[in-house]
This record gives C-alpha cells, structure tokens and sequence, in this order.
C-alpha cells in the first residue's frame, strides 16, 4: 500500500496509488446522486467494484449482504446520519477502511467519526484521488494539506449552515445561538455559498 510520484491520466501531477494485491470492494454512500454517480465512475475506473447507496437504511443492507473492505461514508444522509453505517460496517468487518465525507465539518463530528474506526474526515467535495490517499494512509502518516482549502468565509458559512440545521432551520434560535442579529443571519443564508 504505497504511492508513487507517478503520473496518472486521472489528473495532471495526481499520484498513482498501489492497490495490487488488496481487495477492490467499496460502498458509496451519498444521499447527493450526482456527486455519487460521479465518485462510483472514478472508482469504477480504478478497478473498483463499487455498491451505490442513498441513504441510512441502503448503506446498512448492504452491510449486511456484502461487507465491503472500503467505504466511502457522507456524515449527514437525510434523516440519518453516516455513523450508523460506520458502526455497523466496524462490526461486519473490522478491517475495513473507511472515510467520512461532509459538507459540515466540525471537530467534535471528526473525532466521533474516528473514534467510531474511520480512518479520516474529508470535506466535500472531495475526488477519488483524495479518497484513496486517505483510504490507503498508514497508521500516523500525517495527512497531506489540501489542495484547495476551504477560504475562511466558507468556513464561517458552513458553521453558521450545521448550526441553523441543528436548530431545525429556525432563524430565531439560531441567531440566538450564534449571538447574531436575525436579520444580519437572514441576509447570510439568503447568499449563496462562498467559494
């Protein structure tokens, strides 16, 4: 399990990951179809057999008819939650590789998803290359730094959107919560996402 410097046709300058010799089962689970059409494909390309699943209740069957011995997991899936199927897949198969994707990162949410036996924490939208270096990382190797890190408007946008959902999309308690004026919090989620 080791990289070469390598290049690849996946991308200019990406590294080639060594996957001889390890079995190439994977479970996606993305409640975004387009993003988990896109990732199976990449996959598909690398060798990968991959299982697509939506939601909580997808990505536990197929946990349970075929343990896959690399998962692919996004933390929030509708009215469930990704670490469900973690836990699940650490019981099925303990050594399985798993990866956590989200759009909300927050360090209390990392530290349950590895505590629970993910192997890291990315966030969205993340490529397979990405996913694979994390998928193959060793034991303390340090993480790569990303490439493109989200801009700290986007993170201060991202905190302000996990915590207007954890208030269940009430803009009082979450401008209490924020110790925000509503309307200034109002004039935030009205604008898109920033880049």
């Amino acid at each position: 399990m080791s990289e070469t410097a390598t290049q690849t046709p996946h991308g200019a300058g990406a590294p080639v990951h060594d996957l001889s010799g390890l079995e190439l089962t994977m479970l996606l689970v993305d409640d975004d179809r387009p993003f988990l059409n896109r990732l199976a494909r990449a996959f598909e390309q690398r060798g990968f057999t991959i299982t697509s699943a939506e939601n909580v209740g997808e990505g536990l069957a197929a946990v349970a008819s075929a343990p896959p011995a690399f998962a692919v997991v996004d933390m929030r899936l509708g009215t469930g939650n990704g670490l469900e199927i973690i836990e699940a897949l650490r019981r099925r198969r303990p050594d399985a590789r798993i990866v956590i994707l989200t759009g909300y990162g927050n360090i209390a949410t990392a530290v349950t998803a590895v505590k629970l036996g993910a192997v890291d924490y990315l966030a969205k939208p993340a490529d397979a290359d990405e996913i694979i270096g994390a998928l193959l990382r060793k034991g303390d190797a340090p993480a790569e730094p990303p490439a493109n890190p989200m801009s700290a408007d986007r993170v201060r946008w991202e905190h302000i959107q996990r915590v207007y959902e954890m208030c269940e999309r009430n803009v009082s308690e979450t401008a209490r919560r924020l110790s925000m004026h509503r309307r200034t919090l109002q004039r935030i989620l009205a604008k898109r996402a920033p880049r």
